[in-house]
């Protein structure tokens, strides 16, 4: 039997969460554009046909490992939102809104600056018309804040707007923030006083 071209196993147990993990770092320290199947194959230490049992091209591991980062960004919020701080309304026992409202900001905060690029890969592959996966995990993901705006049109501590629209000021906003920090225009220090201070005045100019 001739030997074979390339001796690296075909198979391998958790290939497609390695392929992720590996991307992420690639994606991390270079950059989306230079990510190529191939040389994560070589990377894991996989034939370079390993990698299609799992992601037929590129495009379809870029939409894989940003709907892998709504999945975690969805989770941070769902913690954020869950946490007991000890800061509660009197009327259900929960912690107030506006506590709420800062801890889930904080938690996007948090995640968008200590995964730039992954947040940057997130947000161009969201709009994708052939990522629906993507698109799901986008909107599972920030329908929290959706949810969260219209608690407090409910409760009264924001006025009746369209809920999506008085979002995306929210999202603007805290981009606005994260996107300096990311730039290096910012110190990454004052992260969490801009953010409190950002949600402080959202809710300020938001009541009705």
């Amino acid at each position: 039997m001739p030997a074979s071209a390339d001796p690296r196993p075909y198979h391998h147990g958790n290939l497609r969460t390695e392929l992720l993990a590996a991307a992420e770092r690639g994606l991390r320290a270079h950059g989306a554009d230079q990510l190529s199947l191939r040389d994560l194959a070589r990377e894991i230490g996989v034939s370079h046909a390993a990698p299609r049992r799992h992601f037929a091209d590129r495009r379809a591991l870029l939409d894989a490992l940003a709907e892998a980062g709504f999945v975690r960004l969805g989770a941070d919020l769902r913690a954020a939102l869950s946490e007991d701080d000890g800061v509660r309304a009197e009327d259900d026992g929960r912690r107030d809104f506006p506590a709420r409202v800062r801890d889930a900001v904080t938690a996007y905060a948090r995640f968008a600056t200590e995964n730039a690029a992954l947040c940057e890969l997130m947000n161009s592959s969201k709009h994708h018309p052939g990522s629906p996966l993507v698109t799901q995990a986008a909107a599972g993901a920030f329908q929290q804040m959706t949810d969260l705006i219209e608690e407090g049109q409910a409760l009264g501590a924001l006025d009746g707007s369209d809920p999506e629209e008085v979002g995306i000021i929210l999202y603007a906003t805290v981009q606005g923030i994260t996107a300096m920090v990311n730039n290096a225009m910012i110190d990454a220090g004052r992260l969490d006083g801009l953010i409190s201070t950002a949600v402080r005045q959202f809710l300020r100019g938001a009541r009705p």
